[in-house]
């Protein structure tokens, strides 16, 4: 069965090929792209989202622009990791189709309405559009099949020692959603961190031998080699595909119902997930939480999307 999909990003190297292997895997239909201010600020994200299709010869998916920064804190962005554009490394083209009109919120709003069958929103950044699409959209939190989000961590951070980036820059967005009631599924650095963009895989998806591989390739010579300078890790971690993967192939990654919070006040533990694994606060569990990998099982999603695309 095709599942049919938003995808919400601040592109973003990896939000890049999370848009790739939504689009090119058949198990899901790719419906909209939504972008939010994240990695870089919104006019960055949003025409790097446009770019990414464009590379891989994606058309007739609108993509539109939503909230600037975070619900009720100034952005920080991590230019650091991914550039002053988002995209360091390629000669970025010119996208070829222009933003959608609407804001994210009314784009989302509408393809949930239109969709015959429940839709899911695969989110790669901070929450921010999804919170403001439930908080301002009621009548459509029915359409919502799952949210699926790339985020948090079951162990330490990698903005501050405890915070993930993307709970870091918009905790209150994150409570928010967890909060709603909708099916709510975390993938954290606990499980993106075993998707490590090895010269192995590098030369694997380099062979598929399209334009989207070749300028895919690109972008994770850069992406490696800042993860290198900040992280030292050489093999980047690539985060945000592992989210989608949830949706194209649930045998991919293991997922635990247990219950997730995010501290929204703690001077050195802002944004941090707090996931009860072992049901140590007795409390109801709200959420589906990523716990393993199956590595070479979602190289082989990734590598086989990207060889459906330009």
């Amino acid at each position: 069965m095709t599942v049919p999909v938003i995808v919400d990003c601040d592109p973003g190297h990896d939000d890049v090929f999370g848009l790739w292997l939504a689009a090119g895997h058949p198990s899901l239909e790719l419906l909209a792209v939504t972008t939010v201010g994240g990695n870089v600020s919104i006019e960055h994200t949003s025409r790097n989202a446009r770019i990414a299709l464009t590379v891989a010869g994606v058309t007739g998916v609108p993509v539109a622009a939503g909230a600037a920064g975070p619900i009720a804190r100034a952005l920080e962005t991590a230019e650091w990791i991914h550039g002053e554009n988002g995209l360091g490394g390629p000669v970025l083209p010119e996208p070829a189709m222009p933003l959608d009109p609407r804001t994210a919120t009314e784009l989302m709003a509408d393809t949930l309405l239109a969709s015959p069958d429940p839709v899911a929103i695969v989110a790669t950044g901070p929450l921010t559009n999804v919170a403001i699409l439930l908080r301002d959209r009621a009548d459509v939190a029915s359409r919502i099949r799952e949210v699926v989000w790339m985020g948090g961590s079951t162990g330490r951070g990698n903005v501050t020692p405890y915070a993930e980036f993307n709970a870091w820059v918009d905790p209150e967005a994150l409570a928010l959603v967890v909060g709603s009631g909708i099916r709510f599924t975390m993938v954290g650095l606990n499980v993106t961190h075993r998707a490590l963009v090895t010269a192995a895989v590098r030369e694997r998806l380099g062979r598929v031998g399209t334009a989207t591989a070749a300028f895919g390739d690109e972008l994770l010579e850069f992406f490696c080699r800042t993860n290198a300078e900040v992280f030292g890790m050489p093999d980047g971690p690539l985060h945000d595909p592992v989210a989608v993967a949830v949706l194209v192939d649930p045998d991919a990654v293991a997922l635990a119902h247990t219950r997730l919070d995010v501290e929204l006040a703690g001077t050195e533990t802002a944004g941090a997930t707090s996931v009860d694994l072992d049901g140590m606060l007795r409390r109801e569990p709200n959420a589906w939480v990523a716990t393993h990998l199956d590595v070479d099982r979602f190289w082989g999603l990734l590598e086989a999307a990207i060889a459906r695309l330009a």
